[in-house]
């Protein structure tokens, strides 16, 4: 649930302390674990009771508080489990996403190297926007969101339902000032973006928002790619979306002040006014469609 860094502590008991970890799961028993926070290792103490594993987990991106907890996931020791890996392949230092990964496994970081974990891994490289990969009766589709490193959103569809999350993400905003003459050009640009991931969700059962900040936070925040319970809520309520639950808490947010912008958010966009149900995602929340 949290973004950044761990914040465990009496403070987080109540939406919880962990990293960014998401797991769904089909009627058929295919699982499909989005992002590798350090909330990964409790799934894998689950998953330790149904021997052998399969699942597919795809990465948002490789911020370490995205993979962090991937070097603890126990299925990737235990032979005959089946691992698939999908992450970007990253522009910068031209590194698949299994270099990547191999990085924080070198002995400097971690005891145990990528090349002596015991399942059998793959590492598949996300090819780019909307692209579609098949996980048994699931189709998980692409679509690049905004901030500071190459980070994918995911919808999962399966059997008519639908789920999305982003991510990390920022509402775009415009590098020119007003009265440069590209001002209007790149506003045109980030309204048809918008439109992109408006239509791209549309109707979901569930979305899954980075909501770090407050509006009133995120005027000194901006360009750190990360979303507002605002924008949430807007961009919910614009795709016509069926529920709506807000991620990513800033570590030092508290459970209290996290239930007191609940409360406000309530008051300020209640159900009659066509807001879609939203939820403060809390850890361990299992949500049944």
């Amino acid at each position: 649930m949290r973004g950044s860094i761990p914040s465990p502590g009496l403070r987080t008991v109540k939406y919880g302390g962990n990293t960014t970890c998401i797991a769904v799961e089909t009627d058929e028993g295919e699982l499909i674990v989005i992002d590798a926070g350090t909330g990964i290792f409790g799934l894998s103490q689950v998953l330790l009771q149904r021997l052998p594993v399969r699942c597919s987990i795809f990465l948002t991106h490789t911020h370490w508080d995205h993979i962090q907890g991937l070097p603890f996931f126990a299925p990737i020791f235990i032979p005959n489990n089946h691992i698939d890996i999908y992450g970007a392949f990253d522009l910068v230092s031209e590194r698949s996403i299994k270099d990547v990964l191999a990085r924080q496994m070198e002995y400097n970081f971690f005891p145990v190297r990528q090349a002596e974990l015991m399942a059998d891994i793959s590492y598949k490289t996300i090819g780019g926007e909307r692209q579609s990969i098949e996980i048994g009766s699931a189709t998980v589709t692409t679509i690049l969101m905004n901030h500071p490193v190459l980070c994918f959103g995911y919808r999962i569809d399966c059997r008519g339902k639908s789920l999305f999350f982003t991510g990390d993400n920022e509402p775009p905003i415009n590098i020119y000032k007003s009265d440069d003459d590209d001002y209007e050009e790149y506003e045109d640009l980030i309204a048809r973006k918008a439109g992109m991931l408006r239509d791209f969700v549309a109707g979901v059962d569930v979305l899954i928002m980075d909501s770090m900040y407050t509006t009133e936070e995120y005027k000194t925040k901006k360009g750190w790619g990360h979303g507002t319970f605002d924008y949430c809520i807007s961009v919910a309520k614009e795709a016509g979306v069926k529920s709506l639950y807000l991620t990513h808490h800033e570590p030092l947010r508290s459970d209290a002040e996290l239930d007191e912008i609940k409360s406000r958010l309530d008051k300020q966009y209640p159900a009659q006014s066509g807001t879609p149900p939203f939820y403060i995602a809390s850890e361990g929340l299992e949500i049944i469609l």
